[in-house]
Order: structure tokens, then sequence, then C-alpha cells
């Protein structure tokens, strides 16, 4: 299959607004590679739902700046391109800089202009075409003719698109089904849905049961551990490993009394009297590229444990959250529990959730009793709250500022996620909450992220990082393009744990205004 064909696929569903003509545009291709062979189907998924089988290559949107002169013909196959791309995550060590220069020249250099331009996004994380997951789902049901629930819960354990791709069109039904918890391999965390207070999150969560987990929300690093005998991987809530940078929480897993387990939990960094650090302590040991000896010194993690998925051959994601939740307890030792009760009254769940926010903690999340382990999805059966409105939104672009802050790149244009029709709307703009230390980083981070240069008043973004913010409320206003605008918007931090797929959305913004 032709490059040009993805690439096309991409046009074809970014042009629509139909999440159903984005479906079928990408199900014709899907349709297309898996004639040839189903295992390019998986790399032509991959494509479309803004992923690269490699994860990363080593090359960044700096390196792409300066391409090749563009081919006039399309003739790079879906396959030379995996090739090339494959080629670049092997390239390290001394000349690497050089070596990787080569590769995209000559794998460039055979491209068309659009073909250039998508994987030059796709390479970089700006593929957007509107509803990526959802889309590629019922996509992948559609080229298969299966069912899309099959497709879905398959997608869930598999952690990505590429394989479900390939089992639903090599094998139907029956290889789907086969795809399910393999412990090394990282599935996609369950989340949880947003209430304003936590009188409101009872009455989702508990209704008439009269009874509900309320688990602390710590303000650290979402963490999949997989154990099988002394081998431990750690995954991210974005399925990064990042086992290496960990070792303090890789000895606690590998303590377990189990041959096999995966947990979901949290590590944090907390002060002397148990308070919790600031995030980008925490943030720091993941991301940095210190030593991870020097940071383990400097910022020691704690872990915390809130669910069990998975005990030695035996998944539990199916069984309710109060049978998951005892498992764990049996497990693990008693401190390595997230704070956690089982309340049986609304006034239980508040006086838990202020003594958690005096201690510093971010809230608590409202779980049902009865749940099944819902991967990958924001389900009714987790709902969190937090003592101030906030939202996860993605920075579009930034002015530059002035008195004190000349020179630096100050105030922030904000836009949340359309999940349905792609891109970003803008909420409005804020430059309150950011202390001088925030002011020096956002300006060479977002330098780094202009789209054309910093001579302009506005310099324009690529849509990657994710600020969360704090807000009073959320107003009418004709002014921005979604019809509201944040009261008093500030910053409370980066969130560099966080893609720009995963920031809140419009349809979020639009319930919290009600």
């Amino acid at each position: 299959m032709l490059f040009a064909d993805v690439v096309a696929a991409s046009r074809a569903a970014t042009a629509t607004r139909s999440r159903l003509a984005k479906s079928a545009a990408v199900a014709d291709a899907l349709r297309a590679a898996g004639e040839g062979d189903a295992t390019e189907a998986g790399t032509v998924a991959a494509y479309l739902s803004g992923a690269l089988p490699q994860r990363r290559v080593g090359v960044s949107w700096r390196g792409l700046r300066s391409l090749p002169t563009p081919s006039d013909d399309a003739t790079v196959t879906v396959g030379e391109v995996d090739a090339a791309l494959t080629e670049l995550a092997g390239i390290s060590g001394s000349g690497s800089t050089a070596a990787r220069k080569a590769v995209v020249d000559r794998l460039f250099g055979r491209l068309t202009a659009d073909e250039q331009e998508y994987l030059r996004n796709l390479i970089t994380g700006q593929v957007r075409q509107g509803a990526l997951d959802g889309v590629m789902q019922a996509a992948i049901a559609a080229a298969a003719d299966v069912p899309e629930t099959a497709v879905r819960r398959a997608t869930m354990l598999a952690g990505y698109a590429a394989p479900v791709a390939v089992a639903a069109l090599s094998g139907g039904v029956p290889a789907l089904e086969e795809i399910g918890l393999e412990v090394g391999r990282p599935l996609r965390p369950m989340l949880a849905a947003s209430a304003p207070d936590v009188s409101a999150a009872w009455e989702q969560v508990a209704g008439g049961a009269g009874e509900a987990f309320v688990d602390g929300k710590l303000d650290g690093i979402r963490l999949q551990a997989h154990k099988s005998g002394d081998e431990v991987r750690l995954f991210t809530r974005s399925l990064d490993d990042i086992t290496d940078r960990l070792p303090e929480v890789v000895e606690v897993v590998q303590a377990l009394p189990v041959e096999r387990a995966v947990l979901d939990g949290e590590a944090i960094a907390l002060d002397a009297s148990g308070r919790p650090k600031p995030f980008q302590q925490t943030a720091a040991r993941t991301m940095s590229r210190t030593s991870t000896d020097v940071l383990r010194e400097q910022v020691p993690v704690s872990t915390y444990f809130f669910d069990l998925l998975h005990v030695d051959d035996e998944d539990l994601l199916d069984e309710p959250a109060d049978q998951r939740f005892e498992r764990l307890a049996e497990l693990v030792p008693a401190e390595t529990i997230v704070p956690r009760i089982r309340a049986t009254s609304m006034t239980q769940a508040q006086e838990f959730f202020d003594r958690l926010v005096a201690d510093g903690h971010e809230g608590v999340v409202v779980k049902s009793t009865d749940t099944p382990y819902a991967a990958g999805r924001r389900g009714a059966g987790w709902v969190k709250v937090k003592p101030r409105h906030t939202l996860d939104l993605v920075v579009l672009a930034v002015e530059w500022g002035s008195g004190r802050r000349q020179g630096l790149l100050s105030n922030i244009h904000l836009g949340a996620r359309d999940s349905e029709n792609g891109g970003f709307v803008m909420l409005g703009k804020t430059f309150k909450g950011m202390t001088d230390e925030m002011l020096a980083w956002q300006t060479q981070r977002f330098t780094e992220l202009a789209t054309d240069g910093t001579d302009g008043w506005v310099v324009e973004l690529r849509p990657e990082q994710v600020v969360e913010i704090a807000f009073d409320g959320i107003q009418t206003s004709s002014r921005y393009p979604g019809g509201m605008a944040l009261r008093f918007a500030r910053v409370l931090r980066y969130r560099d744990d966080k893609t720009a797929d995963e920031a809140d959305t419009i349809e979020t913004v639009r319930a919290l205004k009600g």
C-alpha cells in the first residue's frame, strides 16, 4: 500500500465533521491494506490513530524543520516508511545525530509535499483528524465486519489499535477474543469522571446503594505495575515504560508474594511530615535527564496502590470493585494502599475529603463498590472531586509580556479538546499564577513549540503543552468560538505527564457550565 493512500484517508477524515464519514474513510484504508497483509493494516491503523508503532524515533520537530525538496511522484510504500522509522528508532551512540539526519533526508526526499507534511506531523504527534480513538475502533469494526464492542474491549486490553486491526482483519471475532490482559504489556487505565463537589459525586456513584469507596486523590504519577517473577515493568497512564526511572517502586513490586500481578497505583514524592511535595518534583523522576540515582537521593517517591487487575494468571478486570480491593489488601502491605474508606453516608465521604485536602492532597475519587475495571474508559463508576474547579487544557498560543515581564512569553491562550470534530476550542487567556521560574521555563518551552517564529506579539504554538487551570466559573461569551470563557483562570502547573489527546474536552466544559 502506498503511503500516499494513508495521507489521503487522513485528509478525507479531516475534511468532514461526520463521525460516520470519518470512520468510513479510515475503514476503506484499513480494508485496502488488509487485502495484502493484515500486518500492514496494523501499521496503517497506528498511523491513522496518530501514533507510531515504534512510539518514538529520536527525531524532534527541530530535526524536521529543514527537509529535502519533495518528490513530484508518490512512490513510497507504507512498509518502506515503517522500515525507515524502525531504523531511526535504533540509532544511538556517537554520531547518532548525523546518522538520523541521513535517514531523514533519504526518506523525506522520496516523499511528496503532502506526504512530508503528514509524516512530520505523525512523528511529532500532531495528527489531528477528529475523535481519533473512537473513529479508529468503529473503522476497524467496519473494515473487518465485526462488532464494535469486540474491537473496543480488545483495544482496551491491547493498549493500541494496531494489534487489534491485525487480529480483526486476519481472524475476526475469535482472534479479537484471544486478546486478553498480558502481564508485561500495558493496558489502558480506567479514568474518572468529574463532579463539582462530594455531594454530586456521592449521588452519582452511591445513589440508592448507600455506600461507596472513597479514595484519596494523590498528586503523583499514575503507575501500572506488572510483575512476572523478578521482572517488573512500570508504565505511565500514556503507556510509556518508565521502569528504569523508579527503582524504589520496582523493589516494592518485586517483594510482593506472588509470581505474576498487574496493579494500578500512584508514585508520589512526600516530605518528612507526609505531605505531598510539588507535582513537578515527582514528575522530575520521569522527565528529567538527571541520573536516576541522583534523583532518587534528592526526590524519593512513595508507592501507593488502589487496584489489582491480575494475580497469578487470574484476571480480575470483570470482578466488582469490592472483590478487587479485598484481594489487593490481602496482597500488598497496608502502608502501600492509597488512603481509602468504605463510606456509608455522604457525610463520611465529605469528612474524608476535608481531611485529605487539609493534608495537602488533591481531593478524592468516589468509587462504586460493584463496578468492574473499565480499562480505557471514563465511566460513571469512578468520580473525582477536587476542592476547586480545574481543567487540563492545551496552550494554543502565547503573547509576549510587558513591564516586569518584558522579554518573557507570558499570556497563554487556552483551548479545550474537540473530541468530535478534532482540534481545540479556545476558552480564554491568562497570565495569572505564573511564578518567575514558570515564566522562564515557558519562555524556553514555547519558543521550541512556535510554529512560525517568535517575532510577532502573539506566538502561535503547536498544540502539545497541557496546563492545569483553576477557575471560579464558566460564563457565556461571544468573544470565543465555544461561546464560553473561564472566569478568573489561573495556572496551577504544567502537566508534562499528559499529552494533548488527554486534555479535557469542550463537552466537559459545557457540562460544568450547566
